[in-house]
């Protein structure tokens, strides 16, 4: 399979790579260029064009790269993204991309730049805001900054039409994968590294409150505590509802131990929340599923505190938690 790209790429991949394409004398540049679509980065020359033995190690680090990224699993459109970045070394190359990318963006919904849709830790105001479609995440975004905004326009471009799961799995190592880090300061790379973390949380978010049978047309069943008319269990009640529709696990086993914590709740500061009140503070969660394929233990866990945000806010206090694929806990 061959990754076509654009002539602009192209140029400067010529002016700054003179290792994988040369123009030899006056005669004209006819040979083509592509990228083949495997871990390794392959550079094929005409013997005239074949670089010396010195100019190999640059050939070598560019499959380094390339191989790297490809172990990171990333989503076809941000992998291809990804790709193009690494083909054009020169910096000043990458930062007109970044640009390239903020004139294309789509507008923002001025209803869409509220506070719900702000990211935090950025030094321009960037916003994000996520849309599901038959399962299939698409995002939208805007920053008062050209710069930010490419950035921006990049995750856009990179993780709409993809799933939920496939978002929350992608690895931030991509991020240095780009070769970004000369064209930005150090406050700018950590404001894309939270862009990258909200429209994860999210996309969470959005299979949490069920957004998608609301998007298809479909009811929402009745949460278990309105199915009783007022459960006397509705943190747990809670926490069941949204890690089932989340993450589909195989097994779900969760284990109220508030009582060996009760007498702690005014040190706490939660003594008057609605978890204090219905002794739902402490739990012991066993969770076996798919959608922790490919995660550290730190990743699973912040997937569960993230779905389980509201429940934190109404006095949920501490989980003990153990999260393991089918395959571990076969």
């Amino acid at each position: 399979m061959t990754t076509m790209i654009s002539n602009k790429f192209a140029s400067e991949l010529v002016r700054s790579c003179p290792c994988v394409v040369g123009v030899a004398g006056n005669r004209s540049l006819k040979p083509a260029i592509r990228v083949l679509a495997s871990p390794k980065l392959s550079c094929r020359f005409s013997p005239k064009q074949r670089p010396r033995n010195g100019n190999l190690s640059s050939t070598k680090g560019s499959r380094a790269t390339v191989a790297m990224t490809t172990s990171l699993e990333l989503p076809a459109n941000l992998q291809k993204l990804v790709s193009q970045f690494q083909m054009v070394p020169d910096p000043k190359a990458r930062y007109k991309q970044l640009l390239f990318f903020a004139s294309k963006l789509p507008p923002m919904a001025a209803d869409d730049h509220c506070p719900e849709n702000k990211v935090e830790g950025c030094v321009s105001q960037v916003w994000v805001k996520p849309e599901l479609r038959d399962g299939k995440v698409f995002w939208t975004a805007d920053s008062d900054s050209q710069l930010t905004k490419g950035l921006a326009a990049l995750l856009v471009q990179g993780l709409s039409d993809c799933t939920p799961e496939e978002i929350v799995r992608v690895d931030a190592g991509f991020i240095e994968m780009l070769g970004l880090k000369q064209s930005l300061t150090p406050s700018r790379n950590n404001g894309f590294l939270n862009m990258l973390r909200l429209m994860q949380k999210k996309a969470l978010g959005l299979v949490a409150a069920g957004v998608a049978a609301g998007n298809s047309g479909g009811e929402e069943p009745p949460s278990p505590s309105a199915a009783n008319g007022g459960s006397a269990t509705p943190i747990t009640d809670s926490m069941t509802e949204k890690l089932t529709a989340a993450l589909k696990p195989a097994r779900l086993e969760i284990k109220n131990e508030s009582r060996r914590h009760a007498s702690h709740a005014d040190a706490m500061g939660i003594g008057g929340k609605p978890a204090a009140v219905t002794g739902e503070t402490h739990f012991d969660v066993e969770i076996v599923s798919e959608a922790f394929e490919g995660l550290n233990t730190v990743k699973r866990h912040r997937m569960v505190y993230e779905l389980l945000s509201e429940e934190f806010n109404e006095g949920l206090h501490a989980l003990s938690l153990d999260t393991k694929t089918p395959a571990e806990a076969a």
